[in-house]
């Protein structure tokens, strides 16, 4: 039976109803577990409850096998669905791009800075144009083109690389193919994309002509785990730049390039620190 010191995570999603909070602080405080951090909501539209607790484990150690056992009880009493993590594994991100390269840059350097603690297995791309950029990280990067006579197939090899490389998450930081129906079903929760917010939405090839044109005030991000339904994704985090009329175009695409990169890398450390947990078509982030 194995042991592991060191902080772990403990999350939970079941009925909303009193005693949750009690029964599992109490449980924790009865093993000799030391409370760090703990959030919890309960959502009065769907009934649920989400809670998120960051514990030390004791000095003599941390079994799983034991926790499990004596937490099962409370589980079943309370219809959750519950995990436990350990901090000191980190997880394993599969970084797909296509040609334009600022949230990977960023993601890279967080990477290497340890600002995101995780490992970066591969990258993934439909272009070569980046791949210098991968091999100066040392980061294996795998070429996967795709037209639209050969997207099944590169689905398939896309599949291969995620189990190869056994990752947890997908982030697509500016990968600019629509992933199948399939794919997304079978990564609920799983893959994360990031796109631009304009109010109202422009859509196309040149939304920042357009957005210019009609003389927007704000230029924001969105990031999201992808679905079936292209961009309409639970949304994790989304953040705003005001602009003005005296800023050109490039202005606008810098403005727009910055703000996505912070809340990609955001919606990810979220993901990372399992703070996200999905509510039907919304998420409940417990910061």
């Amino acid at each position: 039976m194995s042991t592991t010191p060191g902080s772990h995570v403990l999350t939970i999603v079941c009925p909303d109803t009193t005693g949750i909070v009690a029964a599992v602080s109490g449980y924790l405080s009865a093993q000799g577990i030391f409370i760090d951090e703990s959030s919890h909501y309960g959502d009065p539209e769907t009934k649920r409850f989400f809670m998120r607790t960051r514990f030390t484990a004791p000095a003599a150690g941390f079994s799983r096998t034991a926790f499990a056992a004596g937490f099962e009880p409370i589980a079943e009493r309370f219809r959750m669905a519950w995990q436990v993590h350990d901090t000191q594994v980190l997880q394993r991100v599969l970084v797909m791009v296509s040609r334009h390269d600022h949230c990977l840059n960023d993601l890279l350097y967080r990477y290497r800075t340890r600002a995101l603690s995780m490992q970066i297995p591969a990258i993934v791309s439909n272009h070569m144009d980046l791949a210098g950029l991968a091999e100066w990280h040392r980061v294996p990067y795998f070429h996967v083109p795709v037209t639209a006579a050969t997207k099944p197939q590169a689905e398939q090899r896309l599949l291969e690389i995620i189990e190869d490389t056994r990752a947890d998450l997908v982030v697509l930081a500016r990968y600019m193919q629509v992933l199948s129906p399939a794919l997304c079903e079978r990564f609920p929760g799983r893959i994360i994309n990031i796109h631009h917010s304009f109010l109202p939405g422009f859509k196309g090839a040149k939304p920042y002509y357009e957005a210019h044109a009609r003389g927007v005030k704000l230029i924001g991000a969105t990031a999201h785990y992808v679905t079936a339904d292209l961009d309409e994704g639970p949304i994790i985090e989304q953040a705003v730049e005001r602009v003005d009329h005296t800023q050109s175009v490039e202005d606008l695409a810098a403005v727009g390039r910055d703000v996505e990169c912070l809340t990609l890398a955001r919606a990810v450390k979220l993901q990372l620190e399992h703070r996200v947990f999905l509510n039907g078509r919304r998420t409940v982030v417990l910061r």
